[in-house]
């Protein structure tokens, strides 16, 4: 069996948030039902998250959910182009988030864009050029 990433999020509003990962791409996960204060999605057979309520969350651990103003973990997801990342941060701010928490990362061989979700766990969409990086130290290949 592939590994696989599943990562589960403390969320207030389950609803709002299924919508907000919906609109990035992720969709119901049919390996998993949803349902009783948890949906389960999937960006790829090996990506997953869990989103929980907090009354759900409460019951798995003692450990307190973050205030939505803190960073507990960045998540990145790759994407295939510049545009990809435009429209994942795009999708981000129309489904109750907010972009560019932190400075555009803007490079000939690197483009990402910093968001939150609805909670604050924050995600970045990351787009990069394997092959350009090895020039990416020389002279004039950052963007202004």
């Amino acid at each position: 069996m592939p590994r696989t990433l599943t990562i589960s999020l403390p969320v207030t509003d389950l609803k709002a948030s299924t919508a907000f990962y919906t609109a990035l791409g992720f969709v119901n996960d049919p390996s998993c039902p949803s349902g009783d204060g948890a949906a389960f999605l999937a960006l790829s057979e090996s990506i997953k998250i869990v989103l929980l309520s907090h009354d759900t969350w409460r019951r798995l651990t003692s450990r307190p959910i973050p205030p939505n103003t803190s960073s507990e973990v960045g998540l990145a997801v790759s994407c295939e182009s510049r545009e990809e990342v435009d429209a994942m941060a795009q999708a981000a701010a129309e489904h109750g988030g907010v972009i560019d928490i932190n400075p555009i990362d803007d490079y000939d061989f690197m483009y990402g864009r910093d968001f939150t979700d609805p909670d604050g766990h924050v995600w970045g969409a990351k787009w990069i050029d394997l092959s350009a990086m090895a020039t990416a130290g020389e002279p004039g290949h950052a963007r202004a």
